[in-house]
């Protein structure tokens, strides 16, 4: 039984050193008059789940910082200028040496806001942030947890990736803050 074990855990790393994590993006969405005038990415504050590979504030705000700038940065046609702020609330990524049977996967919390540059104002209702929770997306080399098939930079990484992907669509969600028209109301169900 261990041998089937072991030998499955070194198939699976070797499929994870053939390729490397997805980060290819779609092309930008309609934003209408959205254009980038900065984003800042900030973790001073954040909380770290027990069971956790350990990741500096610093390191939080690199990796988040060059996924907001690389999915963001495209929006450049837009005729006013939006800053976008993302704080990380709290994080695990997964460690290695956890059992497979657990295949623990990292997440990351972040909240972001947005803000108008010229009306000096934050969009977001009620002047509230909108929290968001990243999950790793799946893939043969998480299937038994990506602390033993990735690197905690890797980790970090994949969530910044998702956490930007999902800052975007929240965005799309909000149409009438980019001079677009709001999205249909869907119909409530009938009981």
């Amino acid at each position: 039984m261990f041998a089937r074990l072991f030998a499955l855990v070194l198939a699976l790393l070797a499929l994870n050193a053939c390729g490397t994590p997805d980060f290819e993006m779609e092309p930008p969405r309609n934003l209408g008059d959205f254009s980038l005038g900065f984003a800042v990415a900030t973790a001073k504050n954040a909380q770290k789940v027990p069971i956790s590979r350990d990741a500096t504030a610093e390191e939080w705000e690199k990796v988040l910082q060059e996924a907001l700038d690389a999915r963001f940065g495209r929006y450049t046609t837009g005729a006013k200028l939006y800053n976008i702020g993302v704080t990380v609330d709290g994080y695990a990524l997964a460690p290695p040496g956890v059992p497979v049977v657990a295949a623990p996967k990292s997440v990351l919390v972040v909240t972001a806001a947005l803000f108008d540059d010229a009306a000096q104002a934050m969009l977001n209702p009620e002047g509230k942030g909108k929290q968001i929770t990243a999950f790793e997306r799946g893939s043969s080399d998480t299937f038994i947890g990506s602390g033993l098939t990735r690197t905690k930079r890797q980790q970090m990484e994949e969530l910044a990736f998702v956490a930007a992907r999902e800052v975007e669509h929240w965005l799309t969600q909000n149409p009438e803050w980019f001079g677009l028209p709001p999205l249909p109301q869907q119909p409530t169900p009938q009981r």
